[in-house]
C-alpha cells in the first residue's frame, strides 16, 4: 500500500469514527452533579443571563471579552447580576508585551517572554492594591503574575494597557514490560551511534512536575552509575523527597526505574538520566496552575545548572482558553523557546461514564502546539505490538480551547492532538513509601492495585493506568535521543519521534497522532543528525548517512518489524516525505514550530515553501476549524458534523458525566475506575 493511500485511509477512518458519535443528552447524574456544584459555589441553579457587550471601552483597548478568560467571565457575570456572593478570586495575570518589549499583544509574550523585574513587581503591587487586591507571586521569565482580588473589581483590569489577559488560577490534577514494548531496550543495546555502547539518558536532565518523588524506593533510588533524583523542590508544602499521594513516584519509575531491580522487570526508559523533582501536586493529587507556572519558570532559570533538556508533566487542567491565552500554554511555550523538550499528558477524557467514545477531550497544556502531547495505548501485557490498541480512556483531539470575538462568537482552535501514543494501561511501578498510610494516597484509596509479594515498604509496587503513565515513556525516549545527539532542537526531537512512530491499525489521527512511540528508530535517526544541523541552510543534507529503503527497524531482536509512519502531524494536517529527515527544514529551528511548516489560505492548507523543502507533501485536512475538509474528496458542511456548537461543540459530555462547554463545571478529577484502573484487560505481570 502506498504512503498516500495509507494517509487517505487514516482520514477515512477518522471520518467514519466521527460519524458514529452520538450527541449524548445530559444524564440525570450529570444534572445532579451540576446542581450540587452550583449550590456549593453559591450560584442559583438557573440559566445564566448573557450580559450585553460593553461599549464604553477606550479606543484601542482590548474588549473585556478578550481580557477575561471564559470561565472567569461566568463568575464575574454572576457577581454582577447578584446571583453570587462577592469573594476574592485567585488569578493569573498576563502582562502586555508592550509593557517592556514594545511589542503589542499576547504574541510578543509567546515569542520572547517578559522579564518581570523588581520595578514591574512594585508597580503591580501598588496597582492591584488600588483594586483591593494583592500580588502573590511573579514569574520573572514568563511575563506572568499570580494575584488575588475581589471578583467585583475584576473588570477594572480590562482597561489597563499593561494587562493582556486574566485567567483563573485553575486546578490541575495528575492523569492517572515498558522498555520492551517501546523499543527502548533495543535502543539501549544498539552500537550504531558512533561512540556509544548503550543509550540510557546519561547526562540528560529531566524535570518531573508531579506530586513529588519518594527516592527511597529500591526501584528508583541512587545506585552505581545512576544519579536518580539530583534535586528536589516543592510548591505545595509536601516535604522534598516525599510523595504523599503516590502518583509522581509511579511516574518516575516509568521514566528511570533501575534495570538492576527485580531482574529488570520494571526497568524505565532513561534509567541513568539526572532527574529533578518539582512537587506541584499535593497529597490529594491536586494543585494550581500557578504551581506549574512557578516550576516551569524555575526550569528555564536553572536549565544550564542541571542540563534540563526535558520536562515531564503527567498532569493537566480543564480547557477553556485558547492555547494563545492559556497561561499554562504560555509558560510551556517559553520553556520550549528556551530549548527544552516539553512532554505532556493528553488526559483521560476518551469516554463517558457509559463507555461511549468521545472526541475533543485534550487537557491543558496538551493543547499547546509546541509540546509533545501523549495519549495512551493498551499493550495487553505483551511485548509484541501486534495486539496493541488505543486505551479507551485516552483523550482524543481535536483541541477545544477557544477565543471569543467582539460579537460573542467562539472560534475553536481544533488542532490535531495527541502527537504520539505510548503504553499506559495497567503498568506496574513503585509505590511511594511515604504514601503508605496516608488517607488520601492512591494506594489507600485503591488497595487492590497493589501487586507483587514483597512486604517491605521500599519494594512494593502497584498497577496504575492513564496518559500519565504514557507520558514518561515518551519523555524517556526524548532523553535517549538527546544523549545520542545533544544538538537536537526541541522541534527536531518532536519531528523525529513522530516520523519514526508506528501508526496503529484501525485508529485515526485524532486518536493516536503520528502513532506509537518507537524509541529504537528515534535514537537511530537522532544519532545520524549532523552536529551542526541547526546552522544549515534550509534543504541542506541533515544526516550523516541515510538508506531510503530502510525506514523500519527490528523490534526487541525478534522478526517483528516496526514500519515507520514517516509523517509529521502539524496543527491541521500531516506532512510526509523522506525529505523531512534527509534535509534540514526551517520549521526545526529553535524559534519555530512544526506547525509553521504549513499555512492556511482561504480554507486551503499549503506547505510553507519558505520553511519546508520540495519533496515534502501535505494532506488536505482535517480542517476542523472551518468544517470544510475531513479527508481528500469528502466535504463536511458547516453545522453538519464538525461545526462549532454541533457534534464537538458545547454540550458534549467529555468527562465523568460532567458537562464540558458553556456550563460552570469543566471537569471531574475523581480517581474512578475509568482513569486509575484502566481498561479491564490482560496486563503486564508482576516479577516472580
Amino acid at each position: 500500500m502506498s504512503l498516500s493511500t495509507k494517509i487517505r485511509k487514516q482520514f477515512a477512518l477518522l471520518l467514519a469514527a466521527l460519524l458514529l458519535l452520538q450527541l449524548a443528552p445530559l444524564s440525570a447524574l450529570a444534572q445532579s452533579r451540576l446542581r450540587q456544584k452550583l449550590s456549593q459555589e453559591n450560584i442559583v441553579p438557573d440559566e445564566p443571563q448573557d450580559l450585553p457587550a460593553r461599549t464604553d471601552a477606550p479606543q484601542g483597548s482590548l474588549s473585556w471579552r478578550h481580557k477575561l478568560a471564559p470561565d472567569l467571565e461566568e463568575i464575574v457575570d454572576a457577581v454582577a447580576s447578584r446571583r453570587r456572593r462577592d469573594k476574592t478570586a485567585q488569578v493569573i495575570i498576563q502582562l502586555s508585551a508592550s509593557k517592556i518589549s514594545g511589542k503589542k499583544g499576547i504574541a510578543g509574550i509567546r515569542a520572547q517572554g517578559i522579564m518581570v523585574n523588581d520595578s514591574v513587581r512594585a508597580e503591580f503591587v501598588t496597582k492591584l492594591a488600588s483594586h483591593n487586591g494583592r500580588v502573590k507571586n511573579t514569574f520573572s521569565n514568563l511575563g506572568l503574575i499570580s494575584a488575588e482580588l475581589p471578583l467585583s473589581r475584576m473588570r477594572e483590569l480590562e482597561y489597563d494597557d499593561d494587562i493582556a489577559y486574566v485567567s483563573p488560577d485553575r486546578a490541575i490534577a495528575s492523569h492517572g514490560h515498558v522498555e520492551n514494548s517501546t523499543g527502548a531496550a533495543q535502543a539501549d543495546a544498539r552500537t550504531a551511534v558512533s561512540g556509544f555502547t548503550s543509550i540510557n539518558g546519561t547526562g540528560v536532565g529531566i524535570a518531573v512536575l508531579d506530586s513529588g518523588i519518594d527516592n527511597a524506593h529500591n526501584l528508583i533510588k541512587v545506585s552505581t552509575g545512576r544519579p536518580s533524583v539530583v534535586y528536589s523542590k516543592t510548591y505545595t508544602g509536601v516535604p522534598i523527597n516525599k510523595d504523599y499521594f503516590g502518583h509522581g513516584t509511579h511516574v518516575a519509575s516509568m521514566l528511570f526505574g533501575s534495570p538492576a531491580y527485580k531482574w529488570d522487570y520494571y526497568g524505565g526508559m532513561a534509567y541513568e538520566s539526572s532527574v529533578i523533582s518539582l512537587g506541584v501536586l499535593d497529597q490529594y493529587g491536586m494543585g494550581l496552575s500557578s504551581n506549574v507556572i512557578a516550576a516551569l519558570d524555575w526550569c528555564i532559570a536553572n536549565k544550564a545548572t542541571y542540563n534540563i533538556r526535558v520536562i515531564n508533566m503527567s498532569l493537566g487542567a480543564p480547557v477553556r482558553d485558547s492555547y494563545r491565552t492559556d497561561p499554562l500554554c504560555l509558560a510551556a511555550r517559553r520553556a520550549y523557546n528556551a530549548g527544552i523538550v516539553v512532554v505532556v499528558a493528553a488526559g483521560n477524557r476518551g469516554k463517558d461514564i457509559f463507555g461511549h467514545k468521545l472526541y475533543g477531550g485534550i487537557d491543558s497544556p496538551g493543547i499547546e502546539p509546541s509540546v509533545i502531547t501523549v495519549g495512551a495505548t493498551n499493550s495487553f501485557g505483551t511485548d509484541t505490538r501486534a495486539d496493541d490498541t488505543i486505551a479507551t480512556f485516552s483523550s482524543r483531539g481535536p483541541t477545544r480551547g477557544y477565543t471569543t470575538d467582539s460579537a460573542g462568537v467562539k472560534h475553536y482552535d481544533n488542532l490535531i492532538k495527541p502527537d504520539l501514543v505510548a503504553p499506559g494501561n495497567k503498568l506496574i511501578g513503585a509505590i511511594s513509601q511515604s504514601s503508605i498510610g496516608q488517607p488520601t494516597s492512591l494506594i489507600t484509596m485503591f488497595p487492590s492495585f497493589k501487586t507483587g509479594t514483597s512486604s517491605k515498604a521500599n519494594d512494593q509496587v502497584m498497577y496504575l493506568s492513564g496518559t500519565s503513565m504514557a507520558t514518561p515513556v515518551v519523555a524517556g525516549a526524548a532523553a535517549m535521543m538527546l544523549e545520542a545527539n545533544p544538538n537536537l532542537t526541541p522541534g527536531l526531537v518532536k519531528a523525529i519521534l513522530m516520523y519514526t512512530a508506528q501508526p496503529l491499525r484501525n485508529f485515526n489521527t485524532l486518536e493516536q497522532g503520528a502513532g506509537q512511540v518507537n524509541a529504537e528508530g528515534a535514537v537511530e535517526i537522532a544519532g545520524q543528525v549532523k552536529s551542526n544541523a541547526s546552522t544549515l541552510a534550509i534543504g541542506a543534507p541533515m544526516l550523516n548517512s541515510w538508506n531510503e529503503a530502510d525506514q523500519e527497524n527490528s523490534f526487541n531482536g525478534t522478526s517483528e518489524r516496526i514500519i515507520w509512519g514517516r509523517g509529521i502531524v502539524t496543527n491541521f494536517c500531516v506532512l510526509y516525505g523522506s525529505a523531512l529527515m534527509t534535509n534540514w527544514q526551517g520549521m526545526y529551528a529553535q524559534d519555530k514550530l512544526l506547525a509553521d511548516g504549513t499555512s492556511i489560505t482561504n480554507g486551503v492548507i499549503t506547505r510553507n515553501v519558505s520553511l519546508v523543502t520540495p519533496g515534502v507533501s501535505n494532506t488536505a485536512g482535517p480542517l476542523l476549524n472551518t468544517g470544510v475538509l475531513v479527508s481528500d474528496g469528502v466535504l463536511v458542511a458547516d453545522g453538519v458534523l464538525l461545526g462549532d456548537g454541533v457534534l464537538l461543540g458545547d454540550g458534549v459530555l467529555l468527562g465523568d458525566g460532567v458537562l464540558v462547554g458553556d456550563g460552570v463545571l469543566v471537569g471531574d478529577y475523581s480517581y474512578g475506575n475509568q482513569i486509575v484502573a484502566g481498561d479491564s484487560t490482560a496486563a503486564m505481570s508482576a516479577a516472580p
